[in-house]
C-alpha cells in the first residue's frame, strides 16, 4: 500500500472514507515520505466542543480530562462524537519525510491549520498538566499530518498560546474580509452584524469587516459583561444585548443597531442560532456560519420556512493566506489583542 497525500492510508475503519469522516485512524509514529510527524505541545480544543464536553460532566475538569483522552485512545484523533468537532494544535516538527511539501524541517514550531478530527494523535502523558477547566490544552505526544495538511510556522514576536488562539480562528476574518469585499466591489457598503461578536472569531470578524470596507459594524452579545468587553475594546461600530436563540429578539436588536445587516456572521458555540441569524439579514443578503454548533438543516429548512432570500455560507476554516492576514489584525488592533489576551489569562 502507497500514502495518500489526504491520509487514506491512516484510516483504519471504516474503508474508503476520509479522515475526517473515519471513526478510527492509524496514529503510529513511523512517517510515510510525504508525511510530516509533530511533537505535540498544545491542543486548542473547538469552542463548540469544550462546551459540550464541560456541560456533559457539570463542569468537572478531571471528567472533562479522562473524556478528551478517552476519545485520543479510542479514535487515534481529536474527534467530539457529538459536536463532531475537533480544533487543532501546536507543536515542534519532529521529523520531516523527504517527498512532504509542506516547507518545514525538524525544529520548526508550527501551528496546524487543518483540524483534529482527521489528524492522527497520540498523547503519551496522560494530559497531566491541563486541569480540564480551558481549551488550551498542554500536552505530551505526536500528530501526523500529510501532504495536503496546511500548517504554519509559528511567529517569534508572540507567545505560541496566543498564536495558537489566533490561528484557531484564522479562516473567519479571512472569509468576512471577502465577502465585504465583494460587496465593495459592486458599490454597496455594507451593514455587518457578528452574532458572537466579543469571542476570539467574532472580535477578528468585526475587525476584518470594517477594514474590509463595511458601512457599519454590529456586535452581539448574550450578556452585560461581554457588552462592556467588546465595547471597551472599541471593535463595533454599535454593541448590542440579545439572546441569539431567540429569532424575534436578535432580529429586533440588530434592526435597532442599524440593521438589519446585509451580512451576517455567525460565531457562536451554541445551537439553536440560525433561525435568528436568518431572521435579522437583509433581503438578498449574506449569512456566514462558523460555528461548529449549527445545524446546516435547520439553517436552510429555517430560511426556506421564513420565505427568506438569503445567501448561507458555511466557513470551512481554509482561505489562501488566512493565518498571516490574521495575525496582521492581531498586530494592528489593539482592541483584539487585549481581547485574546485576558481570554488566555481566564482560561
Amino acid at each position: 500500500m502507497s500514502s495518500s497525500p489526504v491520509g487514506l492510508h491512516r484510516v483504519l475503519a471504516p474503508s474508503g472514507v476520509l479522515p475526517q469522516a473515519a471513526e478510527k485512524l492509524d496514529a503510529s509514529p513511523g512517517i510515510w515520505p510525504d508525511e510530516v510527524r509533530i511533537a505535540v505541545e498544545r491542543l486548542n480544543l473547538d469552542a463548540a466542543s469544550y462546551r459540550q464536553l464541560a456541560e456533559a460532566h457539570g463542569g468537572d475538569g478531571t471528567a472533562i480530562r479522562r473524556a478528551v483522552l478517552d476519545i485520543i485512545e479510542t479514535r487515534g484523533k481529536m474527534q467530539n462524537p457529538v459536536t463532531g468537532s475537533g480544533g487543532m494544535l501546536v507543536g515542534v516538527v519532529d521529523e520531516a519525510g523527504p517527498d512532504s511539501p509542506l516547507g518545514v524541517k525538524p525544529g520548526d514550531r508550527v501551528a496546524t491549520l487543518v483540524s483534529l478530527t482527521l489528524t492522527p494523535l497520540q498523547i503519551t502523558d496522560r494530559l497531566r498538566e491541563w486541569d480540564g477547566e480551558g481549551e488550551q490544552v498542554p500536552a505530551q505526544g505526536h500528530a501526523i499530518l500529510f501532504a495536503r495538511s496546511i500548517v504554519a510556522k509559528l511567529p517569534d514576536d508572540l507567545k505560541p498560546e496566543l498564536s495558537l488562539a489566533v490561528m484557531d480562528v484564522c479562516g473567519a476574518p479571512a472569509l468576512t474580509a471577502r465577502v465585504v469585499r465583494s460587496y465593495v466591489d459592486k458599490g454597496i457598503k455594507p451593514v455587518v452584524s457578528v452574532i458572537g461578536g466579543a469571542g476570539k472569531s467574532g472580535s477578528l470578524s468585526l475587525v476584518a469587516a470594517r477594514t474590509a470596507g463595511a458601512a457599519r459594524t454590529i456586535g452581539v452579545v448574550p450578556v452585560q459583561q461581554e457588552k462592556e468587553r467588546l465595547e471597551s475594546a472599541a471593535l463595533a461600530d454599535v454593541v448590542t444585548l440579545a439572546d441569539a436563540r431567540d429569532p424575534v429578539a436578535l432580529a429586533k436588536a440588530v434592526e435597532d443597531a442599524g440593521g438589519p445587516a446585509d451580512i451576517t456572521v455567525v460565531c457562536v458555540d451554541v445551537p439553536g442560532c440560525e433561525h435568528g441569524a436568518v431572521l435579522s439579514t437583509a433581503a438578498g443578503g449574506t449569512v456566514i456560519f462558523f460555528s461548529m454548533a449549527t445545524s446546516f438543516s435547520a439553517a436552510a429548512l429555517g430560511a426556506e420556512g421564513l420565505a427568506a432570500d438569503v445567501t448561507m455560507l458555511v466557513g470551512n476554516g481554509y482561505v489562501p493566506g488566512h493565518a498571516d492576514y490574521a495575525m496582521e489584525l492581531l498586530r494592528a488592533e489593539p482592541g483584539v489583542r487585549g481581547l485574546f489576551e485576558s481570554r488566555l489569562a481566564e482560561d
